[in-house]
């Protein structure tokens, strides 16, 4: 898509939703600013991937403004101190893909428990987390940087912890694969 057709469904816009869109961009909150473009404009024919693009424009319009949601932290001892908060003693840990439209896939870290039954979350492993906690070559060298590093801070913590990890489908995503079974 053009810059210049962009611009055009931006300046077609009233001024209150340029500034809710704005107002979400500025908190990182893109998918949110997507959501209001479709709903004021598919009836003018604006689709989701000119939807996606037009809010890229305004990513890319304010810039270093931006107040960026923080990465999750893959330290072992962040990581520990948030599985504390499981409901119950910690069972396993658990890596399982997940994915959407602006994230494109990524990994979310799990304390699991069963007496009682629940979850923790404990980190969501982006490709810029990934990259992060891995190292640039590191990452380069991975097919799937959200996986190896989901994997290695994910076996870390639970030897720790002396529970079993996890992780169904680390070569490859899969937002389907079997979750864990004590």
């Amino acid at each position: 898509m053009a810059e210049s057709t962009t611009s055009a469904w931006w300046d077609l816009l009233p001024d209150g939703i340029r500034g809710e869109v704005d107002g979400y961009v500025l908190q990182d909150r893109r998918l949110q600013a997507v959501r209001v473009l479709l709903e004021t404009c598919r009836s003018r024919g604006l689709g989701l991937h000119e939807a996606e693009r037009v809010v890229h424009d305004r990513y890319l319009h304010h810039g270093d403004r931006i107040a960026r949601t923080p990465l999750s932290p893959l330290d072992l001892e962040s990581l520990a101190a948030r599985a504390s908060g499981c409901p119950g003693p910690v069972a396993a840990i658990e890596a399982v893909w997940d994915g959407d439209t602006v994230h494109d896939w990524f990994v979310i870290l799990l304390a699991v428990s069963t007496e009682p039954a629940g979850e923790q979350h404990l980190a969501t492993v982006h490709r810029e987390t990934a990259v992060r906690h891995l190292g640039e070559a590191r990452a380069a060298e991975s097919r799937r940087p959200e996986a190896t590093a989901a994997e290695a801070a994910g076996r870390a913590l639970a030897e720790r912890l002396s529970v079993p990890f996890h992780f169904a489908s680390p070569a490859t995503p899969d937002d389907g694969a079997p979750r864990w079974r004590p």
